[in-house]
């Protein structure tokens, strides 16, 4: 893969949502990404929580790579990393105590999401912190992309519903976004379960890979 710490802005987030998608391509971030996305609310939470973690961890250490001596590198970005972590757990507790508590683990984890760390050690540890800033804000899209399609895919499928429980991220303005399918909703049970959270993303990996293979000359 080519050295982005070179290239164009626009090149380095293109190259975060799609050629270099954290779920999708590099695998990264799979164990919550299956997990957490059983409605579309879990995965909106999350990808915000690890967002402003990984946006917040790569300006920061842009910042202070020149005064992280190489041997203490790994731990301080751990630390750097848990700060942030900390600070959307806090977030999350006093905006959205009972959202909270259906991720919470999940949250408390991203200190230790493969994501976050190597774009920090590949990346925002070696150019400026504007373009730290931008390449977060690539891989932070891409990682939201997978968590939304898997969550809005698993919710309809296994509740009939799209967008239910918004008001526990947004408040009151949230209530009605609900949308149901007509009819009986029913709903497919295994699509909530681990083993259909395998299922859809391996098909949703090879849907990507094939749309991208067709794309290509």
């Amino acid at each position: 893969m080519r050295n982005l710490t070179q290239a164009p802005a626009s090149g380095v987030f293109r190259e975060g949502v799609a050629a270099r998608n954290p779920a999708w391509v590099q695998l990264l971030g799979l164990c919550p990404l299956l997990a957490v996305s059983t409605s579309v609310v879990n995965a909106l939470a999350l990808a915000l929580a690890s967002g402003g973690v990984l946006l917040g961890a790569n300006i920061s250490v842009s910042l202070l790579r020149r005064w992280i001596p190489d041997f203490a590198r790994l731990p301080a970005y751990v630390l750097i990393i848990a700060t942030f972590t900390t600070c959307a757990v806090l977030l999350l507790e006093a905006h959205a105590f009972d959202l909270y508590l259906r991720i919470a683990l999940f949250v408390q984890i991203i200190v230790t999401n493969c994501m976050i760390l190597g774009r920090v050690e590949s990346f925002a540890s070696r150019t400026s912190p504007g373009r730290a800033a931008v390449d977060a804000l690539g891989t932070a899209s891409g990682f939201a992309l997978a968590l939304l399609i898997m969550g809005g895919v698993r919710e309809l499928l296994g509740r009939g519903t799209l967008f239910a429980n918004m008001d526990l991220l947004f408040g009151p303005v949230g209530a009605n976004w609900q949308l149901t399918l007509p009819g009986d909703p029913g709903g497919l049970l295994i699509a909530l379960l681990p083993p259909g959270a395998f299922i859809l993303a391996g098909l949703l990996l090879g849907a990507g890979r094939a749309l991208k293979d067709k794309g290509q000359p």
